[in-house]
């Protein structure tokens, strides 16, 4: 259980902060750059969030559902597998996570129409800011991938697997909330020339 009394602890003023494991980080580090841009990501689809919990309550519930899990996957970053025993058991994200979204995703595009196109972020406000959260997100993956290259770094390839599969969750969701794609700008190549 997590339980915060104080926010502000001083202890950052150095720049560094603590992972789960306890060590102490630089706060320019690839591990925590990594989780720090998964929560930029949730933050972002809680301001899509402010879109479609009215228009959207099924889409919504799925959004609160991949807010909860990427608390989930920052957590699991925060505390990498050194191999080190510790007094809890650490929380990391699993195969069903990522399977739940696989079938939100199925679930949100059997109705759209294949693209013929790519599609450019906007339409609506509530699609530009779930594109917005999906460029976010594939940030994310880009920083936990790096980190997965540094010698001496695990990242857990599931969470890899979740946050690719919520970019790409994030992505149909913009095109259902523009009217079901019927609403996607589309990219024309050359138009502007």
């Amino acid at each position: 259980m997590v339980k915060l009394n104080k926010i502000y602890t001083r202890t950052g003023d150095d720049g560094t902060t603590g992972l789960g494991s306890g060590e102490r980080r630089l706060k320019s580090d690839l591990r925590v750059e990594a989780y720090g841009t998964v929560d930029e990501a949730n933050s972002c689809i809680g301001l899509a969030r402010l879109h479609t919990a009215q228009s959207h309550p099924g889409l919504d519930a799925m959004l609160g559902r991949i807010q909860n899990d990427l608390f989930d996957l920052g957590a699991d970053l925060s505390t990498p597998d050194t191999g080190k025993k510790l007094n809890y058991e650490p929380l990391r994200i699993i195969a069903a996570q990522t399977d739940r979204v696989e079938a939100d995703i199925d679930a949100l595009n059997k109705d759209l129409q294949p693209l013929r196109s790519f599609v450019l972020p906007g339409g609506s406000p509530a699609s530009a800011a779930l594109h917005l959260a999906r460029t976010v997100a594939r940030r994310a993956e880009r920083a936990m991938v790096a980190l997965a290259q540094v010698k001496g770094e695990h990242v857990n390839p599931e969470g890899v697997r979740y946050i690719n599969r919520v970019s790409d969750l994030l992505f149909v969701a913009g095109r259902v909330v523009n009217d079901n794609g019927n609403a996607d700008v589309l990219w024309v190549p050359g138009k502007n020339r």
